[in-house]
Formats: structure tokens, C-alpha cells, sequence
């Protein structure tokens, strides 16, 4: 079945104000770059530079912030005819600082914000049948009527063949109670065929003291994998079937990590729709999350196809 769109991605969006300070404390930051951010926007920006087809669907504010992402992602190619304005709502932001090599503080504006207030009926003028793949994320499930429109895309995906990937994206501040992060998760995660996380995300989903317990709780659920984000020490893939591949990282210099994770789903997804196996798919997220690491942004710093793929036969090849 031919399908219009490679990824849909659903979510959350937001202006991104980068330090421009690199290891500045952030009481002493002067100045800012005004970039784009959001889970699912930066991926939908990173699987379009690789050359997939992506549609986002995302909600800002009748504002100039809005105008400001929707903007930047229609130079892309991104496609946003799906993201509604919600009237009264303010488009989100989020302040970042950058102290290498391990503290990178954010803080995010989210109160009142558009992208929470996703709905049903938003859903139902996406194309979610009329995509390959639909990846959502934990921070939409974190309200209404968010929560229940993603789960909604979520089954309306699965009763169409549209593969659901699940990007936990566990952010504490967005939640009023950790455990009710990992309820909202599990509940979740039968409508998924994938699900991507680092340790400090599985663990809140599941409860679970280590990592490796987390994925094996998770893996009871999803219909195929649970991938690994092991940040300095690569991936690593889990299928239901008991097989695991760990993927070793790339070794590169590291300014800024805040982008990491949704460059290696970008990559890891591009690989898999191209129908890669899991390790090549994995090694491919790996790249792209390398080359991010490297640089100050999220979406706007994204890899594209050609240097990824240059990168990894730079660095001995798949």
C-alpha cells in the first residue's frame, strides 16, 4: 500500500533559546540563538533532512512564535498543513544552557501552551492512515485533551498498519507525579511496535532499579522492540523474540547533548523504514546523534542524508 507520508510525527513543539555562552554558568548568560525544538518536531526536521517524507502534527498559539516554527519547518519540507492554531494558547519555549561536558539545564514555558491541547478531532484531519510511521511521545501524554488524542492517534494507527513508535521522553517538571508517568506509559504501550528510551526513561516508565530490568518490563508490552539510548556507550536493541544487539557510540567531541536523542531516532527510524536490520538501523542513530552532539541546536542542526552516511564510512563504514 502506497502511502503519501514516511513519519508523522506527534507532539510537542517549541522556540528553543540556545546559551550562546558555552560553559557559562546560566546566571551569567548574555545572549541567546532562537532556534526550533520539541521531541517530535526535531524529528520530524531530522527524518525530512534524510530524505523521508514527514508530516508533524503539533498545535501552536496565534503568535509570532508560532509563525516563527511553523516558518522554519516549511523551509524544511516538513509538511504542516495538520497543525491547527489554538486560539487563547500561547506557543511554548524553552531556555537552555550549555556546560559541557554534563550540565545542560533547561527550563521549559509551557503554561497555557497550544500543543497540549492536541484533540481527537485534530487527529482525525491528520494523516495517520496515509502515513508509514506515526511516533508520538511521553510529554503528550502528560495532559488533556492531549493524552487522549495521542492514544487515540496511537489506535487509529495500529488498526491502519501505520507503525507507532513511541519516544518516552520522560521530562519530571511536565508530571506531577513520576508514577503517573509510568501508568500513562504502560497503558500506553500495547498500541506500540516500538518504544525508545535512555535508562533514566525506562526506569520512570516501568519503576524499575536498573535499566536493564526497565527494558525487559517493557518488552512484555510492545508488538516488536524496545531500543536502548545508552548515550557514550551506543544502543541497543531488545526484540520480543530475546535477541539483543548493542551497538557501540561513535567517539566525537561532545558540546552540547540536549539534541542527541531525537537525532538518534531520526536516524534509527530512517533506517528502519528504508528496511535496514535492527543493528544497521541502530548504528545509523548512532551517527546521526554523534554528529548532533557536536553542535549547539536540536532541528536546526540536524544531519543530513549524505553526511551521515559519509560520517559512518568516514568511521569504518555499517
Amino acid at each position: 500500500m502506497t502511502r503519501t507520508y514516511d513519519v508523522l510525527t506527534m507532539g510537542r513543539s517549541s522556540i528553543d533559546l540556545y546559551s550562546n555562552d558555552v560553559g557559562a554558568p546560566f546566571e551569567e548568560i548574555t545572549s541567546f540563538a532562537a532556534l526550533v525544538g520539541g521531541c517530535p518536531t526535531n524529528i520530524s526536521v531530522g527524518t525530512r533532512r534524510l530524505g523521508l517524507k514527514s508530516a508533524l502534527l503539533t498545535a501552536v498559539g496565534n503568535d509570532r512564535v508560532g509563525d516563527f516554527i511553523v516558518h522554519f519547518l516549511k523551509k524544511e519540507g516538513v509538511e504542516t498543513k495538520f497543525i491547527p492554531t489554538k486560539e487563547g494558547r500561547r506557543t511554548s519555549a524553552v531556555l537552555l544552557g550549555i556546560q559541557p561536558p554534563d550540565q545542560f539545564p533547561l527550563i521549559y514555558y509551557r503554561d497555557n501552551n497550544a500543543d497540549i491541547e492536541l484533540t481527537i478531532d485534530d487527529v482525525l484531519a491528520a494523516p495517520v492512515a496515509d502515513s508509514r510511521l506515526l511516533l508520538i511521545s511521553g510529554t503528550g501524554l502528560s495532559k488533556e485533551p492531549s493524552r487522549s488524542a495521542t492514544q487515540f492517534a496511537a489506535e487509529l494507527a495500529s488498526k491502519s498498519g501505520t507503525d507507532v513508535v513511541l519516544d518516552i521522553d520522560y521530562r519530571p517538571d511536565q508530571w506531577h507525579d513520576e508514577r503517573a508517568f509510568g501508568i500513562t506509559v504502560r497503558v500506553t504501550l500495547p498500541l506500540c511496535d516500538i518504544a525508545i528510551g535512555t535508562e533514566d526513561e525506562v526506569k520512570a516508565a516501568t519503576g524499575a532499579a536498573t535499566g536493564e530490568d526497565a527494558v525487559q518490563i517493557l518488552l512484555q508490552s510492545v508488538r516488536k522492540a524496545v531500543v536502548y539510548k545508552r548515550g557514550g556507550d551506543g544502543s541497543s536493541v531488545y526484540l520480543k523474540d530475546g535477541t539483543v544487539y548493542h551497538v557501540p557510540a561513535f567517539k566525537v567531541n561532545v558540546l552540547n547533548v540536549l539534541g542527541a536523542g531525537d537525532a538518534f531516532a531520526s536516524g534509527f527510524l530512517y533506517g528502519y523504514l528504508k528496511g535496514w536490520d535492527w543493528k544497521k538501523a541502530a548504528r545509523m542513530g548512532n551517527a546521526t546523534g554523534a554528529i548532533v552532539v557536536t553542535r549547539q541546536g536540536c532541528a536546526n542542526d540536524m544531519p543530513y542524508e549524505e553526511e551521515a552516511l559519509s560520517f559512518i564510512e568516514s568511521q569504518g563504514g555499517f
